[in-house]
């Protein structure tokens, strides 16, 4: 238990521990109760379900303390609660308690209604029910059933005889409980010797030299992990598949074994990931390389029009903007997507300068501008002398289908007047409006 593990489970009272009344703390794999009664003195319920507590403790101090529940553990005792004076409700489901006269201890704890001890040891004795109601007077339920009065009275009335059954009881469990132990030391101590042995078997760590040989062939490395991968498989195999009895032991050595398994494959993901080599982007002769890590899809559009390469990048589409990282160069550009790089090589040189990026509404894709450096100029064409008009007509005909050409006329059929020659022609007629002359006029005779 933990100051950040209770000020998590405790957002419901805005993280604060000092004036918490209720806690959660089921499934956290705990395998120690502690600090509790002096982080939260006015908790009134406990919530300590399917974790690995062994013991309980640490809680006599908690005064208003009104629900416990430990289920799903490993206690094996009653004990430690004569200081929870409000406790009304207390929950053993599933545990190992084998000691039943333990509970002799919660006599002191009058205000305690409810007890549940449904699936422990002890409730397979003979007598169990008769020995709980006749000693905690005050119980009005036991594993969800309720003591009748006349229940209580008879129980009270084979008190000797059911008490001195359950102690010889008692005392036949804890001779199998040490057995057990005893059992569980063993098989831990041949299940580590097992594992040991197979890998110097595999590996031959007794051999300095061909271990050196080994890490000199890749080949020889790879199958190194496989053979490791076998004997972890066939250890994994033989653990679940070997009968062990229901004990805290075994509970404790399962969960034990589960976290050795997950921690083995955090780290080698981690020896991976530091393992991994970093991509080339730039040869050491400096030649620039194309990488896509991120595998995205993209187009690069060479826009003539507006002398410019256009890339459009398929970017994810709910990717925050901030994860994008551009640097356009003037032979190539690179874009980091979530710290993996996107590098294309460009076609022609570009003004970094003047480029542009931003992102599609619709799409999300990353659209990047980026001028051209060499300015294109379209020269006017001419025909060549040696072609006749009417070759040329029809060279136009042919061609016109396929190209857009401006209408040019032929100043040998149409004449214009001379702009220039206006002035001159004023200035010999002289001042003064220009008449009209009349005109002749013909008669036609009939």
């Amino acid at each position: 238990v933990t100051e950040d593990l209770v000020r998590r489970r405790a957002e419901h009272n805005n993280c604060e521990i000092f004036s918490l009344e209720e806690i959660s703390l089921h499934q956290q794999e705990i395998e120690k109760l502690e600090y509790l009664d002096k982080w939260c003195r006015d908790l009134k319920i406990l919530y300590l379900q399917n974790n690995l507590i062994p013991k309980i403790e640490n809680v006599s101090k908690l005064k208003k303390l009104e629900y416990l529940n430990v289920a799903l553990n490993n206690i094996e005792r009653i004990e430690n609660l004569e200081g929870c004076e409000e406790l009304k409700k207390l929950d053993l489901t599933a545990n190992f308690v084998g000691e039943l006269s333990s509970i002799e201890t919660l006599r002191y704890n009058i205000h305690l209604k409810e007890l549940f001890l449904v699936g422990n040891p002890c409730t397979e004795f003979e007598g169990y029910r008769e020995f709980v109601v006749a000693t905690l007077c005050q119980l009005k339920y036991l594993d969800s059933k309720e003591i009748e009065r006349s229940e209580r009275i008879q129980a009270l009335q084979n008190y000797a005889e059911v008490k001195q059954k359950i102690r010889e009881q008692e005392q036949a469990y804890l001779l199998k409980r040490a057995k057990e132990k005893e059992e569980a030391q063993r098989r831990m101590h041949e299940r580590k010797n097992r594992k040991e042995k197979q890998m110097e078997a595999e590996f031959g760590f007794d051999s300095p030299d061909s271990l050196q040989d080994k890490e000199n062939h890749k080949a020889e490395g790879e199958r190194e992990q496989r053979t490791w991968r076998t004997v972890e498989d066939d250890e994994d195999r033989r653990f679940w598949e070997e009968p062990t009895p229901y004990t805290p032991e075994s509970r404790l050595e399962a969960h034990r074994y589960i976290e050795e398994k997950r921690k083995a494959k955090d780290d080698m993901r981690e020896s991976k990931k530091k393992e991994k080599p970093h991509p080339t982007l730039v040869t050491a002769e400096g030649k620039v390389l194309n990488v896509n890590i991120p595998k995205l899809h993209f187009v690069l559009k060479d826009d003539e029009e507006n002398n410019q390469f256009i890339l459009d990048l398929a970017v994810y589409r709910h990717l925050d903007t901030s994860l994008l990282d551009i640097d356009v160069q003037p032979t190539y550009i690179r874009v980091l997507v979530k710290g993996k790089p996107f590098q294309l090589v460009l076609p022609e040189e570009v003004k970094p300068d003047s480029s542009s990026a931003k992102r599609s509404q619709t799409t999300g894709h990353l659209v990047v501008s980026m001028p051209k450096v060499k300015e294109i100029i379209l020269s006017k064409q001419k025909l060549p002398t040696s072609v006749k008009p009417s070759d040329s007509n029809a060279m136009q005909r042919s061609t016109r289908s396929k190209q857009v050409e401006k209408l040019e006329v032929d100043p040998s059929k149409y004449s214009f007047p001379d702009v220039t020659k206006i002035i001159p022609e004023k200035e010999r007629i002289g001042q003064g409006p220009i008449r009209l002359q009349p005109g002749k006029i013909t008669e036609t005779i009939q």
